[in-house]
């Protein structure tokens, strides 16, 4: 969904704010997957830290395309401490989630999709359709990262 608005956003597209609302919609989808395991606060704690990584993001790319750098420095610093809150909350619900595997993973995630930005904002299609397919793999780790952790942590529901 990221791509859907980054896309979207860069070429000030008609279905830009339609792809942000669905782009939003993604915190509580994930939050909510991990109430059956963690609870109604986990859940509601990790979509709220998801919703100001999906805000951040978004302005993050507004800085991008208006070639606002002292802007997308700042907001670039305020996404990686959220990703570090993220790894951190991660890493003490779940002890499969070690903390050090997080902070890359999101790090990763943050680098790949400022690359995917930037690639289309220079016109390098190619690079940006690379970037995009790095960026799905990567999220997929995550998800793995995520899925297998819970059913280490609990095994008799599996």
């Amino acid at each position: 969904m990221t791509r859907q608005y980054a896309v979207s956003a860069l070429e000030d597209a008609p279905d830009m704010i339609a792809a942000k609302e669905r782009l939003l919609k993604t915190p509580d989808n994930i939050g909510n997957s991990l109430v059956p395991y963690y609870g109604e606060g986990t859940g509601r704690k990790l979509a709220e830290l998801l919703r100001k990584h999906v805000l951040l993001g978004v302005d993050l790319i507004e800085f991008a395309k208006a070639g606002d750098q002292k802007n997308f420095e700042t907001q670039d610093s305020k996404w990686t401490v959220n990703a570090d809150e993220m790894a951190g909350f991660l890493s003490q619900t779940n002890p499969h989630w070690a903390k050090d595997d997080m902070f890359d993973l999101l790090h990763q995630h943050l680098t790949l999709t400022k690359k995917q930005v930037e690639a289309r904002l220079d016109e390098r299609w190619d690079d940006d359709v690379a970037a995009f397919d790095d960026v799905f793999t990567e999220i997929n780790t995550v998800a793995d990262t995520i899925s297998q952790g819970i059913m280490k942590h609990f095994p008799d529901k599996f």
